[in-house]
């Protein structure tokens, strides 16, 4: 184990700054472009297809889709986040079709209907405060037999220990926002959403991948840092920080093989047909 003072090794400080930027430098690689692949296997785009990235953040899924349909299709990509469409827009774009940009939020997008021929949002649903307007507006902009695809992650005992270590070092508030991102993974709910929306053919699965991350000190401040706990963590003292990281790191070593955090994350993925 090889959690230390702040001291010592001041990962905190070394992971401090814009969370967008660190959100495409570490989570991106790290956990969003394997599980954006694994999402488009099954949306299964083909070349000429118009698609739209709900929630796209800095954008991987996008940019993996315009590869997809290539020159004769189109790609947009929507988020809430001006920070995160900033560093979207700065990222070169592979070859393939090009990318349009819109700031807005997923319950009201400012497209024409039938626009587009699939819809996707990747880890992002849960986020939207009212999910069933963001699903429906998904509906609204697909064609007649267009695809909607979302993934949601579910809960898993490496993060349940973040949220824990977050609730005592940190406060309810830090937690929150750990627990936040698996709040959608009820199947039901999910079916539900789709159901009521209009949607077709709802299938509702199970998808995983097992990741391999950094060593547990470094990714603990790499994800706190591409988040809003960037914040909250930071108005704390250095010994608190050290404490936190101290009880996160000894916690995560039944995930330590050859010093890298390895586990499994499973994936709640839905489908559904306009």
């Amino acid at each position: 184990m090889k959690a230390t003072t702040d001291s010592q090794h001041p990962y905190w400080k070394t992971y401090s700054g814009s969370a967008p930027e660190n959100y495409e430098r570490y989570f991106v690689p790290q956990i969003g472009a394997p599980l954006a692949a694994d999402l488009l296997e099954i949306a299964a785009l083909r070349p000429g297809e118009r698609v739209l990235d709900v929630a796209c953040g800095t954008g991987i899924v996008t940019r993996l889709a315009a590869q997809r349909v290539g020159n004769s299709g189109m790609v947009a990509g929507l988020d809430v986040n001006a920070g995160m469409l900033a560093v979207a827009r700065s990222v070169a774009s592979p070859a393939g079709a090009e990318i349009r940009w819109y700031e807005t939020s997923a319950e009201a997008i400012p497209l024409p209907e039938e626009t587009f021929d699939v819809v996707v949002c990747q880890l992002g649903l849960q986020f939207v405060p009212d999910k069933g307007a963001a699903v429906r507006e998904m509906w609204r902009v697909l064609v007649p037999e267009g695809r909607l695809i979302i993934s949601v992650a579910a809960p898993n005992p490496v993060f349940e220990i973040m949220d824990q270590a977050l609730r005592r070092h940190v406060g309810p508030a830090a937690a929150a926002f750990v627990q936040l991102v698996f709040s959608l993974h009820d199947p039901d709910e999910i079916e539900r959403l789709f159901g009521d929306a209009g949607l077709r053919k709802v299938a509702v699965g199970r998808s995983g991948r097992t990741l391999r991350l950094p060593p547990p000190e470094e990714f603990l401040w790499q994800y706190i840092h591409s988040t809003p706990l960037a914040g909250t963590t930071g108005q704390l003292a250095d010994g608190r920080r050290a404490a936190l990281e101290r009880e996160v790191v000894a916690r995560w070593q039944p995930w330590l093989e050859e010093g890298a955090l390895t586990y499994h994350q499973d994936v709640i993925v839905a489908t559904g047909i306009k």
